[in-house]
């Protein structure tokens, strides 16, 4: 199936609108009208209509076949890259991009489990608890954006990853037992990278310097520190270096604040233990 894209911008919309002029010409060359094309690779006429007037993001899937059955030489599956930025909100382009240019990513979560933590089941249960109810579609788009800024973990050289998790994040019961164990074998299992420290803030601490929410901190690669902030409808990007030194603080303290990486790791495992 194809997906129309959530929180469609100009931009993206540019990228997809130039797909589907290069598959309608495509079509065209070969001879073939939308519902022929869509009965050989196994979508209706509407979604390859939608898809030549860029309204929709066609799937991995439905490029390859188009590619194939119009013979096209690796032109049309060769757009799987741009489509998928496309596919994605302006908010998580933007944010993936800067993850992609940092040497250093340091986090600190304290309602859940941080986005390049979370395991496929652990993303779609949090988007299907939104309000306003998110569409299917918008559910399916949102966790493949997820899962694709993850990709960040595995960038060669590695970059340094620092991620402090409120205790209460490994113990909400999300989604059920089974989704939280899955989760928890995934934090130890990324805790245990070489490049990745992991550390659990427990809840009995008496002294506490992130009171005032959750925060992201990126050094990229130009020597720049970005941070992030999310809460319920602002996501802000900060700059400004005064800002960025008050974050910096906050972070150093929490991480002293924490358990150790080797003391988080075994505090992790006895919580799966008792999930």
């Amino acid at each position: 199936m194809s997906v129309e894209p959530y929180g469609a911008d100009e931009e993206s919309a540019a990228v997809l609108r130039t797909v589907g002029r290069v598959i309608k010409m495509c079509r065209e060359r070969a001879g073939l009208t939308q519902a022929a094309l869509g009965a050989q690779i196994g979508y209706s006429e509407e979604q390859v209509s939608s898809v030549e007037r860029g309204r929709r993001a066609p799937m991995e899937e439905f490029l390859h076949a188009a590619d194939r059955v119009l013979e096209a030489d690796g032109l049309i599956s060769a757009l799987k890259g741009d489509v998928e930025k496309a596919r994605f909100p302006k908010k998580v382009r933007d944010l993936a991009q800067l993850e992609a240019q940092a040497v250093e990513l340091c986090a600190y979560a304290n309602h859940v489990v941080h986005g390049l933590l979370q395991t496929p089941e652990y993303a779609r249960v949090l988007y299907g608890m939104r309000r306003p109810p998110y569409s299917e579609e918008q559910v399916d788009e949102l966790v493949v954006a997820r899962l694709a800024r993850q990709r960040v973990l595995d960038e060669q050289p590695a970059p340094v990853f620092s991620f402090v998790q409120e205790e209460v994040t490994l113990r909400r019961p999300l989604g059920g037992r089974m989704v939280m164990r899955k989760q928890l074998e995934q934090l130890l299992e990324v805790g245990r990278r070489r490049n990745v420290e992991i550390q659990v803030l427990p809840t009995q601490r008496e002294d506490h310097a992130g009171l005032a929410g959750a925060l992201q901190l990126l050094r990229l690669k130009d020597g720049h520190t970005v941070g992030h902030v999310e809460v319920q409808l602002l996501n802000r990007l900060i700059s400004d270096p005064r800002e960025i030194q008050i974050l910096e603080i906050r972070y150093g303290i929490i991480r002293a604040q924490a358990l150790t990486p080797r003391e988080s790791l075994a505090f992790i495992e006895k919580v799966l233990g008792e999930t």
